[in-house]
């Protein structure tokens, strides 16, 4: 196995280092609150643009293109600079904004989100790989509060002015705000990233593989979306699509044994820290985003929130994750045995689900925040741990590729999970699963039920709740099977099993 020589560090200064994060600290900002100031809107957004029922691609469409772009950005990062990568993806994010605040449907709207997560795609995922190039695992809790400070203003500001423009503006308003903000971060990227050390490797992008991919996870997001809606889920078309989507995730296992460099690398899908720790970051996140866009759903039906109150109410649920996160990383590089935290956090957040899913009803206002706030902090406690401990385990020139899996496996996560839930309200509300258990609702009256609560969602929820705590089920119990390794402290260090 031929293994890159460590690259040269030592030349930055803290002074540097702290620039650089600052820097990309803008660029996570623009792709964590795009991820929490659209939902408080969404049921705003359904009103004014008159269709409901398509809201749940005003997500998936930018997890869709996020899912398929994030592993190429990886690459290409690692081919061709981490600077140049984030300038696009930031301009096309930039150009996406725009579409989506133009859109006079929703199918407009769905178009824009497509081409937002075209570039929104990349933004987490080149800024945790760009901490990666210049702090070493070990000391990366030095700047914990950094990471921490942008997730939890995006927690709190994105669903508090999602509410505001959508109650008091117009909630075109979510999207016009990147502007300004994406601006200032190209501007200080393009500036600070020239000295960031470069470690670059000859690499082949498989575009073939990333089409291939594309077309699997489109073909399973239409049967999840459209199954039980638009279409019956025993309908030709439906068992169409998945015999398609199969088709073509066969074809994607064969192409990444054939392709003479994958679009996912085989060698990290061996890594046994890579895969499990994957597989937990993509049920855990997929459950979270699925919550983050329903939950204001379920709080404007079932509570009869309005969507700045609602923003409000969710404040806790955001900034929780974000607490549980800073608390975690904190500990990782001060105990040995770091996933201790996480399990247990992981264990409490699926009962708080549990509880939900028993009582999805309204509860007293007080009793609901004391459960958003159990499963947020406790969810949080294992997002550090995963994304370290996968870094950890991979040598320096394949940190791009490895993040670009990463996020790839949480927006894939994400992705999924959107489209499941929506299929459980959406499907159970039009063929009388909710409103009481009766025949079901008409698509235009399930969009007249977004002005307030004129039916009884709760139902339909209770099932979302009892999905949600699966997922996080399955997320704990990969973690219990993830290794434990001993943090590198050095930044080219190279990872005792890449050379055994």
């Amino acid at each position: 196995m031929n293994i890159a020589p460590p690259a040269q560090h030592g030349t930055l200064t803290h002074a540097e280092v702290v620039s650089i994060i600052v820097g990309v600290m803008l660029a996570m900002f623009l792709g964590a609150l795009d991820q929490t100031i659209v939902a408080t809107a969404m049921p705003t957004i359904g009103r004014a643009l008159g269709d409901a029922v398509h809201l749940p691609w005003v997500v998936t469409a930018y997890l869709l293109a996020a899912t398929a772009v994030t592993p190429l950005y990886g690459k290409f990062s690692d081919v061709h600079g981490r600077r140049i990568t984030l300038l696009v993806g930031i301009g096309i994010f930039i150009i996406g904004s725009v579409l989506c605040a133009l859109a006079p449907t929703m199918l407009t709207l769905i178009i824009g989100r497509f081409i937002q997560g075209l570039g929104g795609g990349g933004l987490i995922a080149l800024a945790q790989t760009i901490m990666g190039d210049i702090t070493s695992p070990k000391e990366r809790s030095r700047y914990q509060a950094f990471i921490a400070s942008v997730f939890l203003s995006a927690s709190v500001l994105g669903p508090l002015l999602g509410g505001f423009f959508a109650d008091k503006l117009h909630w075109s308003l979510i999207f016009w705000i990147n502007l300004p903000l994406g601006l200032a971060a190209f501007l200080m990227t393009y500036r600070l990233l020239r000295k960031l050390p470069r470690h670059e490797r000859k690499h082949r992008i498989d575009v073939l593989g990333g089409i291939i991919l594309l077309a699997a996870t489109v073909s399973l997001m239409l049967l999840l979306n459209w199954g039980g809606i638009t279409y019956p889920w025993l309908s030709f078309e439906i068992i169409g699509l998945g015999v398609l989507s199969v088709v073509f995730w066969i074809a994607f296992v064969v192409r990444l044994h054939a392709a003479p460099e994958p679009f996912l690398p085989l060698s990290l899908l061996k890594n046994q820290v890579v895969r499990t720790g994957n597989i937990s970051t993509a049920f855990s996140m997929g459950s979270f985003i699925g919550l983050s866009i329903y939950l204001p759903v379920y709080l404007q039906t079932v509570y009869g929130f309005s969507a700045g109150a609602t923003g409000v109410v969710l404040i806790p649920l955001m900034a929780g994750t974000v607490c549980g996160a800073f608390i975690s990383g904190a500990l990782m590089p001060k105990v040995r045995h770091y996933k201790r935290l996480p399990i247990v956090g992981l264990s409490f957040s699926t009962l708080g689900l549990i509880v939900l899913a028993l009582h999805p009803e309204p509860m007293p206002l007080i009793a609901l925040e004391a459960i958003f706030i159990i499963v947020s902090v406790s969810l949080g406690t294992s997002l550090p741990v995963t994304t370290i401990s996968i870094q950890n385990a991979v040598p320096l020139y394949q940190l791009g590729m490895t993040m670009g899996l990463m996020n790839f496996a949480r927006q894939l996560g994400g992705a999924i999970a959107v489209a499941i839930f929506g299929a459980i309200v959406f499907g159970l509300l039009l063929h009388g699963g909710g409103a009481g258990g009766g025949a079901g609702m008409s698509h235009e009256n399930l969009s007249a039920a977004f002005s307030g609560s004129t039916a009884d969602f709760a139902p339909a929820f209770r099932w979302v709740f009892v999905a949600a705590a699966v997922c996080l089920g399955v997320a704990l119990l990969a973690l219990i099977r993830m290794e434990e390794r001993p943090l590198r402290s050095t930044i080219g260090e190279t990872p005792p099993h890449v050379m055994e």
